[in-house]
C-alpha cells in the first residue's frame, strides 16, 4: 500500500469515527499504567467518556487462545511473524471499538525481541488505528529504573543501567514522532516525573476536554 492510498483512507477513518483515538506510548517503568488510571479518573468527574485499550493485553488475548504464551512476557520471546501476526489482529480489534468512543490505545512505540527492536507502530497497524493524537510519557532514566526495580516481584523485566533506558527512550519518542508524521497526527510529550502523575494526567485528559 502506497503512502498516499494510507493516507486517504485515515482520512477517511478519521472522519467516520465519533470519538477521538490517543495512543499513549512510553517505555517499560516509565509508570503508564498509573498515569492512564488518573487520565480516566480526571475524564470521569467531568463527564467525558473514554476507554482505555492495553495494545499488549489484546495480543495476550490472541496468544493464549492460540497456546503460544502462558504469560505476557513471554509473548516479546516469540519468533518475529508470530508477533507480526498477533500485531496484526490486535489493531484490526481496537480499530473496531474505535468507531463510537473517544479511545486511548495504550502501547508501546518499540518493542524489544531476540532480534531486535520491533515497531510497535508500523504502517499497517497506524492506518487500522489512525490516531488523532501520539502521546509519549517520559521520565528520568534513573526513576525508571527504580520503578522497574519495585515492579520486580510482579512483571519480568530486564532493569538496565541508566545509559540503556536512556536510549531506549530517545529511540521510542524518535519512533512516536515518525508515527505522527505519517498519520498527520499530533506528538505530545508528557513528563511523569515522581510524585507529580496528576500533573502528567491531566496533559492527556486535556486531549478529550
Amino acid at each position: 500500500m502506497g503512502c498516499l492510498a494510507v493516507w486517504r483512507e485515515i482520512v477517511e477513518k478519521r472522519s467516520k469515527r465519533r470519538g477521538k483515538i490517543v495512543i499513549v506510548t512510553g517505555i517499560p517503568g516509565v509508570g503508564k499504567t498509573t498515569v492512564l488510571n488518573k487520565v480516566l479518573e480526571l475524564c470521569s468527574s467531568e463527564g467525558v467518556n473514554v476507554k482505555v485499550v492495553n495494545y499488549g493485553d489484546v495480543m495476550l488475548e490472541e496468544a493464549l487462545r492460540r497456546k503460544l504464551v502462558s504469560h505476557r512476557d513471554e509473548m516479546r520471546k516469540l519468533p518475529l511473524p508470530q508477533q507480526l501476526e498477533l500485531q496484526q489482529l490486535a489493531a484490526e480489534r481496537i480499530s473496531q471499538l474505535a468507531a463510537e468512543k473517544n479511545l486511548i490505545v495504550d502501547t508501546h512505540t518499540l518493542i524489544r525481541t531476540r532480534e531486535g527492536f520491533l515497531p510497535g507502530l508500523p504502517l499497517w497497524v497506524l492506518a487500522l488505528l489512525s490516531p488523532d493524537v501520539v502521546v509519549a510519557i517520559e521520565a528520568d532514566p534513573r526513576e525508571i529504573q527504580q520503578r522497574r526495580l519495585r515492579d520486580a516481584a510482579i512483571r519480568s523485566r530486564e532493569t538496565d543501567v541508566e545509559e540503556v533506558i536512556q536510549e531506549h527512550q530517545s529511540l521510542c519518542r524518535s519512533a512516536a514522532i515518525a508515527a505522527a508524521t505519517i498519520t498527520g497526527a499530533t506528538v505530545l510529550i508528557v513528563r511523569n516525573e515522581e510524585g507529580k502523575v496528576e500533573e502528567a494526567a491531566n496533559s492527556i485528559a486535556s486531549l478529550f476536554k
